[in-house]
């Protein structure tokens, strides 16, 4: 079978573009001179619908000012809005690490929108005398303000899923700390018995941490309502009209719902990521804070019989080709490794903003590509975790009480009325002799048994009210 070509040309010169594609002779070179990473802009469907907007904003204040005809503008408005929609995203082929500052992602959106513009207007595709990716769909812009404010209205929206997925599971957490409530317990450091407190406690400590890194996230996120569209090549404005940044970015903010905001200096802004770095910083924080509560999990439920199996996880698959009955803690493993991912990028965005030169940071792609990637592994391992594993999350009560009256941790309790001497013979001595504090305190007549049971009868007074969940 014969596939149909149209010819279409640009500097270098002539290329064969199938005739089907949205796409035009940009894309092709793309396609051919950036085969890295595997993975198309189509991948991130923020970015594409972000891109999408912005063109859409572009057309409609170009109208406003007289420089694009009604029926162009609404055209190319048209095209754009199917493709926010979630249309002809699979047209959007380049891949998302590139040369050129992000130049073959906003040719890649000119030339589908193009194309699907001439098409609402009865054209054929590629009938670029009528209306031209550069001549009317990327009027007034340069690739240095429209990608980098795509960028950013994309990962702000990303953003949103990503605290919608945080606050799942902060909710499944502060259920668990109510479920266990009353769960008298150890709470160790340095995996060493430490005094008494409740898995609730602890559990709610794990949302509370959540809790926190979803305000530093919406804080990284309001740094992305300030764009630089206008700022055209530097963001000097060349070749745009004097309110066309106004204009545009009114539209933009209508279009998104978000309140964005001209930058107050484009050429700062143009080269300058800063907002991008501290995003990347704060998914940083929330990967490795994440990342030490999925350790937790793992650690509390190791066993079944051989570790602290203090909780007991929620079985998804079988755990062995060869051991048979085991069951591993999976979900909490992928998180740890989307943690591990996180991190890794966050060095990635670090160096490509260190990199950026002069007027323009060109590395943007990569920035992209690390931030789109982190936000969206981050969301589906919040959401995996909550109805994966947080949910279904059970304990043992009688067995975690029997730890705490074995401990020797619990001697700590008694230091008030013992002296802190006093209480370390007597807990040197209960690990010698393989007994309990409370033995060990009734062999000694150091305290009668009223005092004891009033000392530690009562979880309450053990664990205080510090935490999420008291006793």
């Amino acid at each position: 079978m014969t596939t149909a070509f149209r010819s279409e040309r640009d500097l270098i010169g002539s290329f064969d573009v199938p005739h089907g594609a949205y796409w035009g002779i940009h894309t092709a070179r793309a396609l051919e001179n950036f085969p890295v990473s595997g993975t198309p802009i189509s991948r991130f469907p923020h970015l594409v619908s972000a891109l999408a907007a912005v063109k859409q904003a572009a057309a409609l204040a170009n109208r406003d000012l007289g420089l694009l005809d009604e029926a162009r503008a609404q055209a190319i408005a048209g095209a754009c809005e199917e493709i926010r929609k979630g249309d002809l995203h699979e047209e959007f082929v380049v891949d998302v690490v590139q040369g050129g500052a992000g130049t073959s992602t906003n040719m890649n959106a000119n030339e589908v929108i193009a194309n699907r513009a001439l098409e609402i207007l009865g054209r054929p595709r590629g009938d670029y005398r009528h209306l031209d990716p550069h001549a009317h769909v990327n009027l007034g812009q340069s690739t240095n303000d429209a990608y980098p404010t795509a960028l950013r209205v994309g990962l702000g929206e990303a953003a949103d899923d990503l605290l919608a997925a945080m606050a799942l599971l902060e909710r499944a957490f502060r259920a668990k700390a109510t479920e266990f409530a009353g769960f008298l317990k150890m709470g160790r450091t340095q995996l060493q018995d430490a005094v008494p407190m409740t898995l609730g406690q602890e559990f709610g400590t794990f949302a509370v941490m959540l809790a926190e890194d979803r305000q530093r996230l919406r804080e990284a996120q309001a740094l992305l309502l300030e764009v630089n569209l206008g700022g055209t090549a530097i963001g000097t404005g060349m070749n745009a009209h004097p309110d066309y940044a106004r204009l545009a970015t009114r539209h933009l903010a209508t279009l998104t719902g978000r309140p964005l905001r001209s930058a107050a200096d484009l050429v700062e802004a143009t080269q300058d990521v800063g907002g991008l770095v501290q995003l990347s910083g704060v998914l940083k924080r929330i990967a490795v804070k994440l990342s030490k509560v999925a350790s937790d999990l793992r650690l509390l439920s190791s066993g079944p019989r051989a570790g602290l199996a203090e909780i007991t996880l929620p079985p998804v698959q079988a755990g062995s080709s060869i051991m048979p009955g085991k069951v591993n803690p999976v979900i909490a493993e992928m998180v740890n490794q989307v943690a591990f991912s996180v991190v890794g990028n966050d060095v990635t965005v670090s160096m490509a903003a260190e990199g950026g030169q002069l007027q323009l940071n060109a590395f943007e792609p990569v920035i992209a590509r690390c931030l789109f990637q982190g936000l969206a592994e981050l969301t589906a391992a919040c959401r995996l975790l909550a109805t994966r594993c947080v949910q279904g999350i059970t304990a043992d009560r009688d067995r975690l009480r029997a730890t705490v009256e074995q401990s020797i941790g619990l001697v700590t309790a008694l230091v008030p009325h013992l002296g802190y001497h006093r209480a370390t013979e007597v807990a040197q001595a209960a690990l010698h002799n393989g007994t309990s504090v409370v033995e060990e305190i009734r062999v000694q007549r150091l305290l009668d048994d009223a005092t004891l049971l009033a000392l530690l009868g009562d979880p309450a007074r053990l664990v205080g009210a510090g935490g999420a969940g008291g006793a």
